[in-house]
């Protein structure tokens, strides 16, 4: 027997991410314009990264409360008060060694091996692949592309709904589309896991980054205490704090024991130090994270208009999220595409195959960067698909 063949099936099918295979092709290339990841070109704020390095030489590197320290679970209940206007508890709120370990665990938590995981698609590919790496089956339901819009079909979600399924996995502001439940859709989703007894895990990362208000719809605005929802979230986006690997689940208190027990026997809690940092971006960057949205709105328009006016791209302005889904004519195989664009352009963009059902035929762009670097990029790309 090879080494391969003696490891577990559930490891071996973890697939690559189809994301990171167009980074790794072309990583440390000198110009490339780096649009394919789902971060932004500004390192950690400063008054972010001093209170970490001030707690780190103050000797907070012991271990430490597996369900985060108090400071930060009580920085973010204000924080939910202040951008959500919902008041919850410290006890409602987990800290984890990130937004990925946090939808990890949510799975988990609800489903078991053989059970169904249903999600909209296209989707960030973790998503299912947390899910298989579980046990659990996750079952595609595609959003309808129409007119350059991503919308939600509820016939087709319901349908999707078997015996098997535990639990909806909804990401609203949707990465990769960008689509972005309205509250009438969330009510619908939110109907349809209380008539089936679903659990529903509501990755609302992107949540402020919402260009027609200050912050998307959330089940958090419709639900009922009793409701089974588990939201996942993280500190990457908001603060730049992609490397940090620091984020969080809310949840009701009731599984508080539960939820500390996996994170025990996964990574027993974030280090100390970094949650300080964590406590100083919410209690003091809220106005870096004003300033990230602002920037993020102006580079969307600056992509979004070169590309739109070629009349060769078809999409829409997203309503939330950091990218743009594009739909380049003549583009049949968006792996190849981003190999060649990369080589050709120096812009690198992450392949629509890497999403899932119903993107193959896309290309997504990250445009939470500075916005002459991005007009940069959208002229490249404005030529490269010109000349085809």
């Amino acid at each position: 027997m090879t080494i391969m063949n003696s490891l577990s099936p559930c490891s071996l099918s973890a697939p690559e991410s189809g994301i990171v295979e167009v980074v790794n092709y072309a990583r440390g290339r000198e110009g490339v314009i780096p649009l394919w990841v789902g971060e932004g070109d500004l390192a950690t704020p400063d008054f972010i990264s001093r209170a970490a390095a001030e707690a780190l030489v103050a000797g907070e590197t012991f271990y430490t409360w597996q369900r985060g320290i108090p400071p930060l679970r009580e920085a973010l209940a204000r924080y939910y008060q202040r951008r959500f206007q919902k008041a919850l508890s410290p006890d409602n709120f987990y800290v984890t060694g990130s937004g990925m370990q946090a939808i990890k665990l949510a799975i988990e938590a609800v489903t078991s091996p053989g059970d169904e995981m249903v999600l909209l698609t296209p989707a960030w590919p973790n998503f299912a692949a947390a899910a298989e790496i579980s046990g659990a089956r996750p079952v595609s339901v595609p959003l309808r592309f129409e007119h350059g819009k991503w919308q939600l079909d509820m016939n087709r979600l319901e349908a999707a709904v078997g015996e098997k399924t535990r639990a909806l996995f909804i990401n609203t502001p949707s990465n990769p589309t960008g689509w972005t439940a309205t509250p009438d859709d969330l009510r619908a989703i939110l109907t349809l896991a209380r008539k089936h007894g679903l659990w529903i895990i509501a990755d609302e990362i992107y949540a402020l980054y919402y260009y027609a208000g200050a912050r998307a719809p959330s089940f958090l605005d419709i639900m009922d205490d009793d409701d089974r929802i588990l939201f996942v979230n993280s500190f990457s986006k908001n603060w730049s704090m992609t490397g940090w690997r620091v984020g969080w689940i809310v949840a009701p208190a009731a599984m508080g024991q539960v939820l500390e027990n996996l994170i025990q026997y996964s990574t027993s809690g974030v280090a100390q130090f970094m949650q300080r940092g964590a406590v100083a971006a919410l209690d003091q960057g809220d106005a870096f994270v004003d300033e990230n949205i602002a920037k993020a709105a102006r580079s969307r328009d600056l992509l979004c208009d070169a590309l739109i006016a070629t009349n060769r791209v078809e999409t829409l302005k997203p309503d939330g999220a950091l990218y743009a889904f594009l739909k380049i004519d003549g583009v049949t195989d968006s792996r190849q595409a981003a190999i060649d664009i990369v080589d050709r352009t120096g812009v690198g963009l992450a392949p629509g195959t890497a999403f899932g059902e119903g993107g193959s035929l896309f290309m997504r762009a990250c445009f939470l960067r500075d916005p002459a670097q991005v007009a940069e990029a959208a002229e490249r790309l404005r030529r490269h698909i010109l000349s085809r």
